[in-house]
């Protein structure tokens, strides 16, 4: 299959190209600066024409859209508003329309951000009960019905608490805290389950070989968890003293932007349409600080 893929300096994109072209896909990836190693093409989402022009001369045979904005207090600003909304909502459906004029499938890269991150049950991929908490989870919304709006032929896959070796993540962020200070403080109470890049980009790659089209959820196995347990995890597994101490959301301050009590996403649909889920957070926690070592 010749995919198309955006975003590919990011931490997802850089793992999925990796992916494809490991399978043998004649993969091509996209993104608006050009410094990821696996870029071919240099493209602004948000330009109309630049989109619908790169896509006819490539003609892929499925676009897996990576690209978004993700500073998630970033977005909060006034003045970034306008930008956010650009490229996550414009930018995808730019891709959309461009997809469905070269007729081929897409998958858009979601977010539990779309719910309102409150209860303790897990949400479902076609649930519909949407109420996202902040201006980020508002335009991966438009941006899901975007896609919807214009494709027959599309997946949207919603993931959450990411990290990869190719970008920043809460991972990267704590072993640097906590080398230099001998206690942390991690909230307790917003209760979901990491996604390590690697293992996602498997399963992506499993999803667009098929027609099984539809909205899918997508972390890591072994269960709900908390931010403080996260935390914990990774510096044992790390071999690191540092204390980490829990406090809610309301201790720890305001930030810019709400975040979800709730991100438990229900991935049962992934064994019921016949994908593999993807393994244990601790085992992918465990490779991700191999490789982390690894590279140094």
């Amino acid at each position: 299959m010749k995919i198309f893929v955006t975003g590919v300096g990011g931490q997802l994109g850089y793992d999925v190209m990796y992916e494809l072209r490991r399978r043998g896909h004649e993969a091509i990836g996209a993104d608006i600066a050009g410094s990821a190693d696996v870029q071919d093409v240099q493209l602004d989402i948000t330009d109309e024409a630049a989109v619908g022009r790169i896509l006819q001369e490539i003609s892929p045979d499925a676009v897996i859209h990576c690209a978004a904005w993700t500073a998630v207090d970033a977005a909060e600003d006034a003045e970034n508003k306008e930008k956010v909304c650009a490229v996550n909502v414009t930018g995808t459906k730019n891709l959309a329309e461009a997809c469905r004029e070269i007729g081929c499938k897409m998958m858009y890269i979601s977010t539990d951000y779309v719910f309102n991150g409150q209860g303790e049950e897990p949400w479902k991929p076609d649930c519909r009960d949407f109420a996202p908490l902040n201006y980020y989870g508002q335009t991966k919304l438009w941006g899901e019905q975007a896609v919807a709006a214009a494709l027959d032929n599309y997946f949207i896959v919603r993931i959450a608490w990411v990290f990869g070796l190719n970008g920043k993540n809460f991972i990267k962020t704590m072993l640097s805290v906590g080398k230099k200070y001998d206690t942390v403080r991690v909230v307790c109470d917003q209760i979901g389950t990491p996604t390590y890049t690697f293992d996602l980009a498997r399963l992506l790659a499993d999803m667009i070989e098929t027609e099984k089209y539809g909205c899918y959820h997508a972390t890591n196995e072994g269960g709900y968890i908390s931010w403080y347990d996260f935390c914990r995890e990774f510096y044992r597994q790390a071999g690191m003293t540092t204390q980490v101490l829990p406090v809610t959301t309301a201790e720890y301050g305001l930030s810019k932007a709400a975040r979800p009590f709730n991100s438990r996403l229900d991935k049962s649909k992934l064994t019921e349409m016949g994908f593999t889920p993807l393994p244990d957070w601790r085992d992918a926690v465990k490779r991700y600080l191999t490789e982390l070592e690894r590279i140094g």
